[in-house]
């Protein structure tokens, strides 16, 4: 048994927040710990998201790997770079639609 559970930072876009909630529950139950993006009920300025997109890529630094919701196989700009950040940093990532590379 390993010291401490599993953690997993999940990206994706915005536009799939439902299918994140339910990968986060999932995770959760397994036993996982899981980073999510931060949500808003709100549009959020250009300052925000480029804060809340630097805050993601700590939460990438935090995990053991990355999971990847992308329905469809689609991959938005702030994800992609999130992907590459993750590689570039050796970070596993991994695709719930596997269409994705």
């Amino acid at each position: 048994m390993p010291d401490r559970p599993e953690i997993v930072c999940i990206c994706g876009s915005t536009r799939f927040v439902d299918e994140m909630r339910a990968v986060n529950r999932d995770l959760t139950f397994a036993g996982v710990i899981v980073v999510a993006p931060g949500e808003a009920d709100e549009l959020v300025t250009d300052k925000q998201k480029a804060a809340l997109d630097a805050l993601h890529l700590r939460k990438i630094d935090l995990a053991d790997r990355v999971l990847v919701v992308n329905p469809g196989g689609y991959i938005g700009e702030s994800t992609g770079r999130e992907i590459d950040y993750a590689r570039a940093t050796g970070k596993p990532v991994s695709f719930t639609d596997p269409a994705a590379t």
